[in-house]
């Protein structure tokens, strides 16, 4: 490491829903300290809990000042490591949070624009992802639980206050091969091949300055 590199903020969440693991901390803690594209990566736990996640995100960011930000969380279901396209303002939570709060309809930002858009160049990921034989896509949906709340607090605070050149946006990653055992047809992906996408993301998203112009949209 040098006084030099950038630093990176990667965050994951606690795991929630009974569950006793969740990837996206395993993925983040396994990357932290390690230098990618002159960046450093700093990894740190939220709260699956409505608000807090929102004021750890802000500790972290006051306290490193980061120049990539890249928040993780787990879609379980999903097949693919998916970069999201876009952030929404409500909170509808279809289960409690971990301090059993579960907001309908409510903004997670008070007047507020209704959505933001991901800074990171997302359909590049895709791209070196897939080179990389990882499965991958875009995706268009970060949910409405805590993990479009992180996502949608951490594009508002850069709108507003982020310097030239910070970037960040949200992945969501799939359910680990210990966890899909307990829920027969759910998909998975392992957690060495989960920790080599996101180090491929985040270098992506540090070397990648333009984003490709190429079809990665949906039908529905």
């Amino acid at each position: 490491m040098t006084e030099a590199a950038h630093r990176i903020l990667l965050t994951g969440f606690e795991p929630f829903d009974k569950d006793s693991v969740n990837p996206s901390w395993e993925v983040a803690r396994a990357l932290d300290g390690e230098l990618i594209a002159d960046g450093v990566v700093h990894a740190v736990q939220l709260p699956c809990v409505f608000g807090a996640a929102m004021v750890a995100l802000d500790e972290a960011l006051a306290r490193l000042q980061p120049t990539l930000i890249i928040s993780l969380g787990l879609a379980g279901g999903r097949r693919e490591i998916t970069p999201e396209r876009v952030a929404i303002n409500i909170d509808d939570a279809r289960i409690p949070d971990n301090a059993g709060h579960q907001p309908v309809d409510q903004s997670v930002v008070r007047d507020a624009p209704a959505a933001y858009f991901s800074t990171l160049p997302i359909k590049a990921m895709v791209r070196h992802l897939r080179d990389a034989g990882i499965p991958a896509s875009v995706s268009n949906t970060a949910g409405t639980f805590v993990c479009n709340h992180v996502f949608y607090a951490l594009m508002h605070r850069l709108s507003r206050r982020a310097g030239p050149g910070v970037r960040g946006g949200f992945i969501h990653i799939p359910a680990l091969p210990q966890q899909a055992a307990r829920q027969p047809g759910m998909a998975s992906m392992a957690l060495d091949t989960q920790i080599q996408g996101i180090r491929t993301a985040i270098h992506t998203a540090m070397t990648v300055q333009q984003d490709l112009l190429e079809h990665a949209g949906q039908l529905h």
